[in-house]
C-alpha cells in the first residue's frame, strides 16, 4: 500500500538471513520466472547500479505476485489501519488510480531519483485483464494520465478471443469436411486417425487487436506417403497458428493408430477369399 523500505530490509534480514542473501534469492526467483533482463541487490529498491530490470519484466513479476491472494488482497486496499507497540496508524494507499479508475485492482507507485516516479497497474474490464507499466515519469500527473490513456487505449482497442476454440474448429474441419489422404507403402490401411498435440498450445485465449481479429489464420501441412509400418503417435504434420501473417506457435498433428505392415499371412488371405470367387484370376 505504501513504501516501507525499513519493512522491507526487516522482511529480506528476517527471510534471507541478510539483505544480501534475500538478493540472492530474489535473483534467483528471477532466474526461474525467466527473467533475463533484471537484477536485484537491495529489497527495497532504491537507487543501485546493479539494481535494474524493465517494463516488461515488472509486468511479468506482477502477475506471478497477483497468483498470491494475500499479495492481490493487500494491493486493492485503499486504507487500512495498523497497530505498532499499541499505537494505532492509517495507511492509505498511494496508488492514485484505485478507486478512481474502472476495473482497476492494483499494485503499486514507486519513487527514486533515478527511477522518477513509477506506477505499475493491473486492471480487468470483463475478460480482459491487463497489466500496465509507466516508468521514468516527471511528475505524478504525467504517470497517472500516462496510464489512463495506455490502459483506455488497451481496453479500446483489444478483444479477448478463445485461440483453442479456433484451432480445435479448424482442424475438425480439415479433418472431417476435408480429410487428408494418405498412401502408406505395403500398409495394411491407408487410414490414419489424427489429432493435434494440445499441449503445445501455451493458452486457451488471447487479447488481439481488433484490426487483427479476421488475420487469424492455421495453415496446415503435411506429409503423405509413409512406408508400413507407421506407429501409432507418429508426427504427420503440423499446423501454425497465424495472425496477420506472423507465427505465433505450431502444433503438431499426429496419428492415434498404428498401421502394420501387409506380411505373408495377409497375402495368403487374401489370396483364399479372392481365388473361390474368381477375382484374383479375373484380375490375373
Amino acid at each position: 500500500m505504501v513504501s516501507g523500505n525499513d519493512a522491507a530490509v526487516c522482511l529480506a534480514e528476517f527471510i534471507g538471513g541478510s539483505v544480501d542473501e534475500f538478493a540472492t534469492m530474489m535473483n534467483e526467483k528471477a532466474s526461474t520466472l525467466g527473467l533475463t533482463s533484471s537484477h536485484f541487490v537491495t529489497p527495497h529498491g532504491l537507487d543501485q547500479d546493479e539494481h535494474y530490470t524493465t517494463a516488461y519484466e515488472l509486468a511479468k513479476i506482477a502477475n506471478y505476485a497477483l497468483k498470491n491472494e494475500t499479495f492481490a488482497k493487500i494491493v486493492k486496499t485503499s486504507n487500512y489501519t495498523i497497530n505498532i507497540n499499541g499505537k494505532s496508524k492509517s495507511l492509505h494507499n498511494t496508488n492514485e488510480l484505485l478507486g478512481y479508475l474502472d476495473g482497476v485492482y492494483g499494485v503499486k507507485t514507486g519513487f527514486t531519483n533515478g527511477a522518477n516516479r513509477c506506477l505499475v497497474t493491473s486492471c480487468k474490464r470483463g475478460n480482459l485483464d491487463i497489466i500496465c507499466v509507466v516508468l521514468g515519469c516527471d511528475t505524478k500527473k504525467d504517470r497517472t494520465l500516462d496510464s489512463i490513456n495506455l490502459i483506455n487505449y488497451t481496453f479500446n482497442n483489444f478483444s479477448i478471443v478463445n485461440i483453442r476454440d479456433i484451432i480445435n474448429e479448424k482442424f475438425e474441419i480439415w479433418n472431417t469436411e476435408n480429410p487428408p489422404c494418405f498412401n502408406i507403402n505395403k500398409g495394411k490401411s491407408s487410414h490414419l486417425e489424427l489429432y493435434l498435440n494440445e499441449t503445445q498450445i501455451p493458452f486457451d485465449s488471447i487479447a488481439i487487436n481488433n484490426s487483427l481479429l479476421n488475420s487469424i489464420d492455421t495453415p496446415i501441412s503435411f506429409l503423405a506417403n509413409y512406408e508400413a509400418p507407421l506407429p501409432e503417435n507418429t508426427v504427420i504434420g503440423k499446423m501454425n497458428v497465424n495472425i496477420n501473417d506472423s507465427t505465433y506457435f505450431t502444433i503438431e498433428i499426429l496419428n492415434k493408430n498404428l498401421v502394420e505392415r501387409k506380411n505373408f499371412l495377409y497375402y495368403l488371405k487374401f489370396f483364399m477369399s479372392t481365388i473361390g470367387t474368381g477375382s484374383f484370376w479375373s484380375q490375373v
